[in-house]
């Protein structure tokens, strides 16, 4: 076999190769994709779909035409791409629950707002709205470039010119190749007062602009509860954050009874899976104040939530549930738009507004100007007509005798080639005196028309006012009042998650290889070491606490972990593994286990003769991941983890070295987080264990056998020094463990 012909193999760098080629991609997907344009708001399948349905001519007066005709229309002349996601576009333009002024109008089944998907679209038909219509107006008026379609057999507009702000009223979302896009619907209303504002001081600040538009407005309504300043600073910036509720109302019942009714669902929440949600809560006793949910909706959203009982207090319900469901939601900000260069940025408020102005503008200009250029080329046949009708005698006997009456007629009158050409193609009947005035008329009128125009494109006041009067012309046929309403609230207050855990008693029990398991009741702690165990494991730590205490696992590494009593696993069999609620490695071990207490006080100390003393608050972890509390040096670990003792005022440590020492407890300190201070010095070895007393008391330990005996050294003058000193050997009889308390 020859070899092969390799001429047009070029050799680059694969990482090179890859790099440029997913370039291209990124690109792809941003520009032609995921973002819209400032100018219409629209992304390219929108605007395709819109343009294939005005081909069509789905105009709102017209008939409806099936979905599957749009859709085939759209991917087999603009968008080369798969049915369902043209269709799935084709349906939020069509869902009054999505967009807050739809461009479809749908007939059949479109969706609803519980969630569920629209029909097929061989069963459904669609036309444009007047909202749509209004979007693409202009568009045979030359205001706007047409581009060849992907296959170069027909062309499309790269953007609608329409008067309508629909980036912002009816907002978008996509993502894209390292970049991601999140506007929220507004009120055209609102848009336009601001955009009329803007055209008068050009120069008006961001937060100005709120006065006119006060936040998003959803289709599906709401209340907003964001601050004035919070709102602002997102608008000004492009970026941040909504706080959107579900509309919820107490009413009250006879005989002292009452509900909560919600009648506005916050926006994109899905009205099957809240009450899914909801019932889940009520199922896992995770709200015991509630006792149940019902759908009352038809085409109005209705759903009753029903108190445990009267007593319960209707804000601690209405604040629970805004935490724990999608009653509550953030919406995000992210006005990451193409401007009119096709350049992605985000964009505050005051800059999509000038940017749609400004574009609107140039479309006025265009207009006028192909306008003018009409004008100019009917007056020249206009004038022709009008010298043929003063000639009109010459001009029929030029006709009748010459085989060429075109060039004599132009030399003749002094015709252009297009005068005589129309001269030459008018037709019989308008040889009447009639015709020769309304001729007349009609120059007259299109020279005043002209000269308007040119006045509007030469005078920029003269758009200023344009432009407003348009805008209150849409406003006047399109503009409505506000759906979401506006209502800061004040800071959510701390709830007693407690209250809402049915209190009882439990026996937490932790054994040597991690297995915990609680047990109902609180059993005596003597008999745990007799329970089942898996083989080769045995008790570890155990004691008793109440379902609604939080327990907190310290770990080896110096992280802390956070369990709930009511979610630890009951005692059937041998429980289950701990590391299945905590990512906490295997090689990590657990150091103590303990129920943590409002005014908890903790000594913490690791092998390297580091301490501190830290609160209960402090240790408290809402995540799986828990949280750093102990922050180690390299080959350091967390040793010992104990409560401080109620009145204790000094602080006791052993060494491996079997050297002990006594200081004040007045020299810790008491951190959140961190490494501490030095405990005792080591030569050789490191901390073995340390605890808190009162120097009163003296110092306890056990003495070994089964006696169960308890010795107690009172005179403990010898072993106190300053913190951070060796020490010295410990009492005698002290245990060989060299551990203050065995257990």
């Amino acid at each position: 076999m020859p070899d092969p012909d390799i001429s047009s193999v070029i050799e680059t760098p694969f990482d090179a190769a890859l790099s440029e080629r997913y370039l291209v991609y990124a690109l792809s997907t941003i520009t032609a994709r995921s973002l819209p344009d400032v100018r219409d708001g629209l992304k390219p399948v929108h605007r395709r779909l819109l343009w294939a349905m005005r081909l069509l001519r789905l105009d709102p007066a017209g008939a409806y035409k099936k979905s599957a005709r749009v859709v085939g229309d759209v991917i087999g002349k603009y968008h080369p791409h798969g049915d369902q996601s043209v269709y799935d576009a084709m349906v939020r333009l069509a869902q009054d629950f999505a967009l807050r002024y739809p461009l479809v109008d749908g007939q059949g089944n479109f969706g609803n707002i519980d969630g569920d998907n629209a029909a097929a679209y061989r069963y459904t038909e669609a036309r444009l709205t007047a909202i749509a219509m209004q979007l693409m107006t202009g568009l045979d008026e030359g205001t706007v470039d047409f581009r060849a379609t992907y296959n170069g057999e027909e062309e499309e507009p790269e953007v609608f010119p329409g008067l309508f702000p629909n980036l912002l009223a009816n907002g978008a979302s996509g993502i894209a190749v390292g970049m991601a896009t999140s506007i929220p619907p507004h009120n055209l209303t609102e848009l336009i007062e601001a955009a009329t504002h803007l055209i008068d001081n050009p120069k008006a600040e961001d937060s100005a602009l709120m006065d006119f538009v006060s936040g998003p407005d959803f289709p599906t309504g709401g209340v907003l509860v964001d601050s004035r300043e919070s709102i602002a600073h997102a608008y000004a910036t492009g970026r941040g954050s909504f706080r959107l509720r579900a509309r919820i109302d107490v009413e009250r019942e006879k005989g002292g009874g009452w509900h909560l009714l919600v009648s506005e669902m916050p926006y994109g929440v899905q009205k099957a899976k809240l009450i899914e949600q909801i019932a889940q809560l009520i199922a896992d006793k995770k709200l015991p104040i509630l006792a149940d949910v019902k759908d009352e909706s038809d085409e109005k959203v209705r759903l009753i939530l029903e108190p445990r009982a009267r007593t319960v207090d209707p804000d601690l319900l209405l604040e629970s549930l805004f935490r724990l469901t999608d009653l509550e939601i953030r919406f995000p900000l992210n006005l990451n738009v193409l401007d009119a260069s096709r350049t992605p940025g985000v964009m505050s408020l005051k800059q999509a507004l000038t940017a749609w102005l400004s574009f609107q503008i140039e479309v006025m200009l265009r207009r006028s100007q192909v306008r003018i250029g009409k004008i100019d080329d009917r007056v020249e046949l206009l004038d022709g007509f009008l010298i043929a009708y003063l000639n009109l005698d010459r001009v029929i006997e030029i006709i009748r005798t010459e085989d060429e009456p075109k060039p004599i007629m132009m030399a003749e009158f002094s015709l252009t080639d297009r005068q005589a050409e129309a001269i030459l193609n008018m037709r019989l009947r308008s040889l009447r005196k009639l015709e020769e005035m309304e001729i007349g008329r009609e120059r007259n009128a299109l020279a005043k028309e002209r000269e308007e125009l040119v006045k509007l494109v030469e005078s920029p006041a003269r758009q200023r006012t344009r432009i407003k009067r348009d805008l209150q012309t849409l406003k006047d046929k399109f503009g409505d009042d506000r759906r979401t309403r506006i209502d800061e609230v004040a800071p959510a207050r701390e709830i007693d998650w407690s209250a809402m855990i049915e209190k009882e008693p439990i026996t937490v029990i932790l054994s040597q290889r991690g297995w915990i398991r609680a047990m109902k009741g609180h059993v005596p702690l003597e008999e745990v070491p007799e329970l089942k165990w898996r083989e080769g494991d045995g008790p570890f730590i155990h004691f008793h606490a109440q379902t609604t205490d939080r327990i907190a696992l310290f770990a080896s590494n110096g992280r802390v972990y956070t369990l709930g009593g009511d979610k630890l696993p009951g005692a059937r069999g041998f429980g289950e593994p701990v590391r299945l609620f905590i990512d906490l490695d295997a090689e990590v071990d657990i150091v103590e286990l303990l129920v943590i207490r409002p005014d908890l006080k903790l000594l913490l100390a690791s092998s390297d003769g580091k301490g501190f003393v830290t609160s209960g608050d402090a240790t408290l972890a809402e995540t799986r991941k828990g949280k750093q509390l102990v922050n180690l040096r390299s080959g350091a670990k967390v040793a010992v983890v104990r409560p401080v003792m109620g009145g204790a005022d000094s602080v006791a440590v052993i060494g491996e070295n079997r050297k002990m020492l006594l200081f004040p407890l007045s020299e810790l300190p008491e951190l959140v987080r961190g490494q501490g201070v030095t405990l005792q010095r080591y030569r050789d070895g490191g901390l073995a264990d340390a605890i808190t007393l009162r120097m009163a008391d003296g110092l306890s330990w056990t003495l070994g056998g089964e006696s169960g005996r308890v010795r107690t050294e009172t005179d403990l003058t010898p072993w106190r020094a300053a913190r951070g000193a060796a020490g010295r050997m410990p009492p005698i009889g002290f245990p060989r463990a060299n551990k203050f308390d065995l257990r």
